[in-house]
C-alpha cells in the first residue's frame, strides 16, 4: 500500500556510529540539512489548503529548515497513521493539530512543550488571549497556532441573490422565505453532502442556534442525557429533516470542496460551511464580496463556533528540537499569518494583525474572536471538542435519521441516550 512504503521510506534509522563521527570531524553541508529536515504529517488536500500549506512549507525552507511532508490522505487517515506511528515510536518532529488534540497527546508526554520560544518571542503580548489560553496545559505552552476558524458561517452566490433581490437570511425564518423563492425561480437553495461529518456540522449549527451555546456544550462536550432527551435536541432533529427539501434531490455524497464548487458555478446559492470554503472560492478565482459573501449562520450572530488550526512538535528525533522551535517562531510572523490565513480562508491569531487587509468575512470572525466577553464555542465536528466514542455514535446516528426520513426523532434520542450511558459506564475516552 502507497501509506506503508511511504512510512517505509521515511522510517530511516541513523548508525550512532554516525554520530561519533559527527562529534569529531566537521560536520558536511548534506547532513547538517538532514538534521534540520523535519518530518511534517498534516491532511490539508484541498486546492485551497494545498497553497496554505505549500507557502509554510516555502517559509520553512526559506529558514533553512526542510520540510518533508508524510502522505497520510485525509484527517481520518491522519489520525490511524499518527496513532500507529506513536505506538511504534517513530513519530513525526510537526503534526497539525486541532485544538481538542493538544492536551490528550499532551497526556502522553510526546510534545515538546515550547514555553522558551513563547517566552522569547513574548507570545503573552503577541497571541489573542483566548488562542493563547487554548495552546496551553497545566502552564506549559503545547503548540504553535496557525489559524481559526469560524465553522459557523454561511455563504451566498451573490449574483443569484442579486438577481432576485433577494437578502441574505440572518434567522431560520428567513432562510425558510429566501430559500422558497429561489426554489419557485429553479434555484437550488442549499449545497449540502450526505457525508456523515458534513451532516453532523449543519446539525451543529442549527442547536446552536435553536438553543444557545450551553446547550450545545452539554450535549457535545458533556453527552448529557438529559439534553439528549430535551425537546431542544428533537426541535433541531426535525429541522436537520426539514432542511432537506431545500437539497439537490437526492442528497449526494460529496466531499466539501466538490459542494463548495457547486455554489461558486451557481449549482446552488448558499451552503452552510466552516470558513475554510473561502479558502477553497479564492483559490478557484472568485472575489469575496464580489461573486460570493458570507456571513454567520443564521441564528448564530452573537457566537463563534471555532476550529483551531496549530503545530504541534512531537518529542521525535533530538538533533531536530532547533529546526522545530524555529518553526514555532516563523509561524507567529505577522506577515506568514497574514498570508497563511488569507489562503486558508481563516483568520490570523495576532493581537494585531494586517486588518485592512482582511475581507469582511475575515474581518468579522477575528473582530468577534478579539472581543474579551466573546461566545468562543468549540467545534464538535472540526475535532476540537468532545469524547471520541460519543462522537462516533453521534455521527453515525445522525447521519442514519438524515438519511432514512422513517427513523423516528424519539428514537434517535433514545438510541444516543442508551450509547451515552453504555460509554459512560465503560469508561471509554
Amino acid at each position: 500500500m502507497r501509506g506503508q512504503n511511504c512510512l517505509h521510506r521515511i522510517a530511516v534509522a541513523v548508525s550512532p556510529w554516525a554520530w561519533v563521527l559527527v562529534s569529531n570531524f566537521c560536520l558536511p553541508l548534506t547532513v547538517a540539512a538532514q538534521a534540520q529536515e523535519l518530518r511534517v504529517l498534516h491532511w490539508w488536500r484541498s486546492p485551497g489548503e494545498r497553497l496554505a500549506s505549500d507557502m509554510l512549507a516555502a517559509e520553512a525552507r526559506r529558514a533553512q529548515i526542510g520540510w518533508r511532508e508524510i502522505d497520510v490522505g485525509d484527517g481520518f487517515g491522519a489520525g490511524i497513521v499518527l496513532r500507529s506511528r506513536i505506538l511504534s515510536g517513530d513519530l513525526p518532529d510537526v503534526v497539525q493539530v486541532n485544538s481538542l488534540s493538544v492536551p490528550s497527546w499532551a497526556l502522553l508526554g510526546q510534545i515538546v512543550a515550547l514555553n522558551d520560544v513563547a517566552e522569547s518571542s513574548n507570545w503573552n503580548a503577541t497571541l489573542l488571549p483566548a488562542v493563547s489560553r487554548m495552546m496551553r496545559m497545566d502552564g506549559q505552552m503545547r503548540a504553535a497556532p496557525l489559524g481559526v476558524h469560524r465553522v459557523n458561517t454561511l455563504f451566498y452566490n451573490r449574483r443569484l441573490l442579486a438577481r432576485l433581490r433577494l437578502r441574505t437570511p440572518h434567522t431560520w425564518d428567513e432562510f425558510e422565505r429566501v430559500a422558497e423563492r429561489l426554489r419557485r425561480a429553479g434555484v437550488v437553495p442549499l449545497a449540502q453532502s450526505s457525508e456523515p461529518w458534513q451532516i453532523v456540522l449543519l446539525f451543529e449549527n442549527l442547536l446552536l442556534a435553536q438553543a444557545g451555546a450551553g446547550f450545545h456544550g452539554r450535549v457535545f462536550l458533556g453527552a448529557d442525557e438529559s439534553a439528549l432527551a430535551d425537546p431542544d435536541m428533537a426541535r433541531a432533529l426535525l429541522q436537520l429533516r426539514r432542511l432537506k427539501r431545500w437539497m439537490p434531490q437526492p442528497v449526494p455524497e460529496l466531499d466539501w470542496p466538490t459542494v463548495t464548487r457547486q455554489l461558486a458555478a451557481g449549482g446552488a446559492a448558499m451552503m452552510l460551511s466552516g470558513d475554510w470554503a473561502k479558502g477553497e472560492l479564492n483559490a478557484a478565482g472568485l472575489v469575496t464580496d464580489r461573486e460570493f459573501g458570507c456571513t454567520a449562520a443564521p441564528g448564530t450572530a452573537a457566537i463563534h463556533l471555532y476550529d483551531l488550526d496549530a503545530l504541534v512538535m512531537l518529542r521525535s528525533r533530538q538533533p531536530v528540537r532547533d529546526a522545530q522551535r524555529k518553526l514555532a517562531q516563523i509561524v507567529l510572523s505577522s506577515t506568514l499569518q497574514n498570508r497563511y490565513n488569507q489562503l486558508k480562508g481563516s483568520v490570523p491569531v495576532l493581537r494585531r494583525p494586517d486588518r485592512a487587509s482582511m475581507d469582511s468575512c475575515a474581518r468579522a470572525s477575528w473582530d468577534l474572536l478579539a472581543q474579551p466577553n466573546a461566545v468562543l464555542v468549540p467545534s464538535y465536528t472540526a475535532g476540537t471538542s468532545g469524547n471520541e466514542a460519543m462522537r462516533s455514535v453521534l455521527i453515525d446516528e445522525l447521519h442514519r435519521f438524515f438519511m432514512d426520513d422513517q427513523i423516528d426523532v424519539l428514537d434517535t434520542q433514545r438510541r444516543l441516550i442508551k450509547a451515552c450511558s453504555a460509554i459512560k459506564k465503560a469508561r471509554l475516552p
